[in-house]
């Protein structure tokens, strides 16, 4: 690259720096594209990304199929409230009702995010139960917004906007006399992931999912899966609650349904029964952009083959992991292409190592490096990571 270029990308990436919030600190020179499972920055370095936009780009970067929909649906239609019917939008529910009707999912409702989607789901529960009551995890993370931050357990998060909404507790993840213990006759629901992301990548057991379900049925409150970051393949199955055989109430999606294009979803099931008209809504919800672009999405996921490939791959990643035997490693888990390796020491030194080997990766929490490649990542950049990861693990001091 010159260093007009150089110049060139400095100069709007340090007005970005005098314009921005301040919420992010930025990392390097900026991504400027990305294909498949790289991205390339502008100072040309590429990189294997098992960041995948925190865990949007399952189908990866600049899919042809998914550019396709987008550019076509753009040069007709881009924003069509649901107060009008859209083909699109149709289409999408139908197909999320049909790859949940196992579950018993019968309706969808439409939104732009991760936390709107647990915004509309905790507003659903409470208005058909009848109760203010809301049992979360430790651990949990739902988002920023004043009610998934109320569901979400990280005092670093919560403090600061104290007081939230009313009605929130917070049960240890995994143990399932506790979560038996808090639901009351005042509680409306029971919030929780599948997989912990933010909270380290921690999966739940089937004896812990289905005791969940179970308190839920038979004390009359409305069992919330947080699907945000384990939906839509990533863990090997369309939905990881597929895992564990469970008939959830109501289930948040959003992040990689549309490859990015901004979407969120919250999929209702058979006991919710009716939801009063106009008790919630959203400009954008279901708007033909993004409908499109989830549709093509569930195209390529369904085409190629990405859950089973999710799945093992994620095996033979984990293992593959697991074979390296560093005296910095805890413990590996995960499910799919979901993988946590928690550390015996602070993870923010792996993660620079590994961007300096042109691999891009995440923490989760203070000590869990988390792993969230695109589903169609080549074996062949896998085994790539796994030696950048060897190598950062061996240079780490004692």
């Amino acid at each position: 690259m010159s260093s007009t270029q150089e110049l060139d990308w400095q100069s709007w990436a340090d007005s970005e720096d005098q314009t921005t919030s301040g919420v992010y600190t930025k990392q390097g020179p900026p991504l400027v594209r990305g294909v498949g499972a790289r991205l390339t920055d502008a100072s040309g370095q590429e990189f294997i990304d098992c960041v995948a936009g925190i865990g949007t780009g399952n189908v990866g970067h600049s899919h042809p199929i998914v550019v396709a929909a987008i550019q076509h649906q753009a040069s007709q239609l881009t924003i069509c409230p649901e107060i009008f019917h859209h083909e699109e939008r149709a289409k999408l529910q139908r197909r999320l009702v049909d790859l949940g009707a196992s579950a018993g999912i019968e309706r969808v409702f439409c939104c732009n995010s991760g936390a709107e989607a647990v915004e509309a789901a905790l507003k659903f529960a409470k208005i058909v139960s009848g109760r203010p009551g809301v049992v979360a995890a430790m651990r949990g993370f739902h988002g920023r917004s004043m009610g998934a931050l109320s569901a979400t357990w990280e005092k670093k998060y919560r403090e600061p906007f104290e007081p939230l909404v009313p009605g929130f507790s917070h049960v240890p993840y995994g143990k399932l006399d506790r979560l038996d213990a808090a639901i009351g006759d005042e509680t409306g629901a029971v919030l929780l992931e599948v997989i912990q992301g933010e909270g380290g990548v921690r999966v739940g057991t089937a004896e812990y999912l289905q005791g969940a379900q179970a308190l839920c049925r038979e004390r009359g409150a409305f069992l919330i899966l947080d699907e945000v970051q384990t939906g839509i393949g990533r863990t090997g199955r369309t939905f990881a609650y597929e895992h564990f055989d469970l008939r959830p109430d109501l289930v948040c999606l959003a992040k990689s349904l549309a490859a990015g294009v901004p979407i969120g979803a919250v999929l209702i099931g058979e006991r919710l029964g009716a939801i009063p008209g106009r008790v919630h809504g959203s400009t954008f919800g279901g708007n033909p952009l993004a409908a499109a672009a989830a549709n093509a999405v569930l195209d390529v996921l369904e085409d190629e083959g990405l859950c089973a490939r999710a799945e093992r791959l994620g095996g033979q990643l984990r293992a593959q992991l697991r074979a390296l035997e560093s005296p910095h490693v805890r413990e590996i888990r995960g499910l799919g292409l979901m993988i946590g390796i928690e550390l015996k020491r602070k993870v923010g030194p792996l993660v620079t190592a590994l961007r300096s080997r042109g691999v891009l990766a995440l923490g989760a929490g203070a000590t869990v490096l988390r792993l969230l490649p695109p589903l169609v990542i080549s074996e062949a950049d896998l085994a790539a990571v796994v030696a950048a990861i060897d190598a950062s693990l061996k240079e780490l001091k004692e």
